[in-house]
């Protein structure tokens, strides 16, 4: 068994489901969801987790966006664009969210001597390699140069990224997030991002680092591999996924202890969230 599959192989695997959109719960409680999650997962109360997700005209910012000289600026022209703009707790850059673009979170408990932050990369990556096995074009990770929230474990076909990986550790359990674009305008998401980073000064500092996005270097899914893909498509292929690596596969929602835990992590994001955007 190679070793990027021995964490897929689980005993159980839990999914939730929150692809559909729901205005009462924003992007916000999605990140505070896979808080508590990492707690319950971390200390054993719950198998390990798989969440599916989608959020409706949202921008998730990094913390690292929230250093940029105009943020201000840059906000007040997504929200002008009908965005909804949060600060996530995960690493990385600014990203897009809305009904075309499907992001899972993997959560799982951390070994005893941890799980290595690659190895949590290239756990997702198998998991999105078997999700389309089918495909006949190669599916790669690495850096996609000019592409929004560039990072090593950008997945790609012919160069065009479709798909971003981040991570978040806390409470003894392992959150690997990434988002799919699976459908929709990518070439609209990217210059929205472009001119966020443009309009909120990136080149006036030369502290961070912050990418020259350029549309032409990403795609969807559904381009890319000339089938015409949706969310819930993924979903089944998802399934499919997991039946193959677990010994059961359950679906389900917070446990009432989980639902204990989220309150605290939901204002803590909230209280980041207002003074960053405040």
């Amino acid at each position: 068994m190679d070793i990027e599959n021995t964490l897929l192989k689980q005993e159980a695997w839990r999914f939730i489901d929150n692809t559909t959109i729901n205005p009462a719960f924003d992007a916000i409680q999605s990140f505070a969801t896979d808080d508590t999650l990492c707690r319950s997962v971390g200390a054993r109360m719950v198998p390990s987790t798989v969440r599916g997700w989608v959020h409706d005209k949202t921008v998730s910012l990094g913390i690292q966006d929230s250093k940029l000289p105009d943020i201000d600026k840059g906000i007040a022209f997504l929200q002008e664009q009908g965005y909804r703009v949060v600060v996530r707790n995960s690493g990385g850059l600014a990203v897009v969210l809305d009904a075309g673009v499907l992001n899972l979170s993997m959560v799982l408990p951390d070994a005893e001597r941890g799980i290595a932050i690659e190895r949590g990369y290239e756990t997702m990556f198998t998991l999105i390699k078997d999700m389309f096995v089918d495909c006949k074009e190669v599916i790669e990770a690495k850096e996609i140069v000019n592409s929004y929230c560039p990072g090593s474990y950008d997945l790609s076909i012919q160069g065009l990224k479709f798909a971003g990986i981040s991570q978040r550790r806390m409470a003894k359990g392992v959150a690997v997030q990434i988002y799919l674009a699976i459908e929709g305008n990518q070439a609209e998401r990217s210059t929205l991002i472009r001119d966020f980073y443009t309009i909120s000064g990136k080149d006036k500092q030369t502290k961070y680092t912050f990418p020259d996005v350029k549309p032409e270097v990403m795609g969807t899914l559904s381009d890319l591999i000339k089938e015409d893909i949706t969310v819930n498509g993924c979903l089944v292929r998802l399934f499919n996924s997991l039946r193959h690596y677990a010994g059961r596969l359950e679906s389900g929602t917070l446990t009432s202890d989980e639902l204990d835990l989220f309150p605290a992590y939901y204002e803590r994001l909230i209280a980041r969230n207002d003074k960053v955007l405040s």
